[in-house]
């Protein structure tokens, strides 16, 4: 149990520090080379595919000319709560 606890949590700690490099990535203007950028691929590539089906059921919302993707912040408050429950 303590490895599904662990694994978790690492998955919690890998989404936000998703969250943080694509705003570092979008406004950092880094090259496509920029070791930053190859981590924030890696993390993209793996994360992706878990907030897919969240972005089919709820899209991002329309703030004026900004879309805002909750996906994120879902999957980060399921995490919490399949940690909490298992712990």
């Amino acid at each position: 149990m303590s490895l599904i606890i662990n694994l978790l949590t690492l998955a919690l700690y890998a989404v936000i520090a998703w969250i943080v490099l694509s705003y570092v990535v979008s406004f950092g203007r880094l090259p496509g080379d920029h070791p930053v950028s190859r981590i924030y691929r890696a993390l993209a590539g793996a994360i992706d595919p878990i907030l897919a089906p969240i972005r089919r059921v709820i899209p991002p919302l329309q703030l004026g000319g900004v879309n805002l993707d909750l996906s994120p912040l879902i999957l980060l408050i399921g995490l919490q709560i399949l940690i909490g429950i298992l712990h």
